[in-house]
């Protein structure tokens, strides 16, 4: 991984030495550079400088991460200047040609798995859910509701770290603003030059697999000489004339008018198959009509599913003030007992499992977990619910807040000293919470999942929708 983020730096350093000025990313001259080439260079020197410019104040593993991003963005142009210059390859070779752009998102989302115990976390995630929006150029016919759609899967995140820093650091703020920006720019990018797809050259030749863009001289340099001529066109061979006389005769024939029906034979009941079934039994090959229409497959999947990798390990260790409790399946008797106010407890990817924490804690996180109990005595700030499935969440003391989001099926039972506690929920279902009662029983209670939404002439107004039945 080292080694191939090294590999990134040393090409995305090339590509900053090409770019030089706005609207001269890549190219000395504007001449000869298809408009919407410059037009996606203009979004590089402006949304993306900036993103790659706060980036580098940050520092650390934001500004590992930006790099990687503009060598995607970079192999992105490098496909663009390719399209302005050929015609549309088939799926195969366009398949081939949107590898690199695939491979660039596999390693900005891989840098964010390696990095979970970074404290800049919350911005790796950011990156890492939107950077499928580079595979926009093989979403047709929608290539920008697709980087939208992209685009919110960030605000999670984006939000959380709005809400971290918003008076403590600008920089981080300004940071959130100049990433988004990027995104909102190339809806308006697409929407411009390739509303419903790539748009490719109506000249010149078809895109292969080998098809390379032309490499970018540096600014100020001269641009190389032209190429040779294109080869001159082939002769019409003989079966191009024959098929001008067979289409001149077919329109010869309909011009005919009713006479076009004089040479038709007609056709007795004894020779039609629904009132002679006999016909049915006889031999030779029986003529089926065209075959039904089926959808084109896509051209490619800009972001193909990792590779199966090794099991990883399970882990249950307190690293720095975190706690992090990973990867456990069938753990029933999980328990962090020795625990103080400062820490935070991060549990990722656990199956079929229970987890018990004792004593006073700060946060608790639980991450892609799957029918996972949950025991825990007080948390002073939240406990965060994301991209589960069947969790149960008990509290014995004292918790200010629970937020649930993305998460199907979550049953909370609160304690008597919880029961002012706020639940904030979204994109979430099957979430139920339960009241303790005087006989220690539990009454249960849904979380509205259906609402309504009304103009009532100043402002939208929204309840809750009760179905009856």
């Amino acid at each position: 991984m080292e080694r191939l983020v090294e590999r990134l730096e040393k090409a995305v350093e090339r590509l900053e030495t090409v770019c030089q000025g706005p609207g001269m990313c890549g190219d000395g001259s504007s001449k000869g550079v298809a408009q919407y080439v410059q037009a996606f260079d203009g979004l590089l020197a402006g949304p993306v400088a900036e993103y790659i410019k706060i980036s580098k104040e940050v520092g650390g593993d934001v500004q590992k991460h930006a790099e990687m991003v503009h060598a995607g963005l970079m192999s992105e142009r490098a496909l663009l200047v390719m399209a302005s210059q050929h015609q549309q390859p088939t799926e195969n070779a366009f398949s081939s040609l949107l590898k690199p752009i695939s491979e660039h998102i596999q390693v900005v989302q891989n840098f964010r798995e390696k990095n979970r115990g970074s404290k800049l976390f919350n911005h790796l995630s950011a990156v890492s859910e939107s950077i499928p929006a580079l595979g926009w150029v093989a979403m047709a016919p929608k290539p920008g509701p697709y980087v939208k759609e992209m685009t919110d899967a960030a605000m999670f995140y984006t939000n959380r770290i709005l809400k971290e820093y918003k008076d403590v650091d600008k920089k981080q703020v300004d940071w959130v603003k100049a990433y988004l920006s990027i995104w909102t720019e190339l809806q308006a990018y697409i929407k411009e030059f390739h509303t419903t797809g790539l748009t490719w050259s109506k000249t010149g030749p078809v895109a292969t697999e080998g098809t390379k863009s032309p490499s970018a001289p540096p600014a100020g340099a001269a641009p190389p000489p032209p190429g040779p001529p294109p080869p001159p066109a082939p002769a019409p061979s003989s079966s191009s004339a024959d098929d001008a006389a067979s289409r001149s005769a077919l329109f010869a024939q309909i011009n005919r008018g009713e006479g076009i029906t004089s040479g038709l034979r007609h056709v007795s009941d004894d020779m039609k198959t629904h009132k002679n079934p006999a016909l049915k039994n006889q031999g030779g090959p029986v003529r089926s009509g065209p075959k039904p229409f089926t959808a084109p497959k896509p051209a490619c999947n800009a972001n193909p599913a990792p590779k199966t990798s090794p099991k990883a390990p399970a882990l249950l260790e307190l690293e720095g003030k975190k706690w992090r409790v990973e990867n456990q399946e069938n753990a029933t008797n999980l328990v962090i007992s020795d625990t103080e106010l400062k820490q935070v407890a991060y549990v990722f990817k656990c199956t079929n499992s229970t987890l018990q924490i004792k004593g006073k804690i700060n946060s608790i996180t639980l991450d892609n977990c799957k029918k996972l109990g949950l025991v825990f005595d007080d948390v002073v700030g939240i406990v965060e619910i994301i991209n589960s499935r069947d969790i149960k969440v008990q509290v014995m003391g004292k918790v200010p807040t629970i937020s649930i989001n993305k998460t199907d099926g979550c049953h909370v039972y609160l304690s008597k000293n919880s029961l002012d506690c706020e639940i904030v929920s979204a994109k979430s279902s099957e979430m139920n919470v339960l009241i303790p009662t005087e006989g220690g029983d539990f009454t249960e209670f849904p979380v509205p999942e259906q609402f309504k939404t009304v103009w009532n002439g100043q402002k939208l107004v929204t309840t809750v929708t009760e179905i009856a039945g």
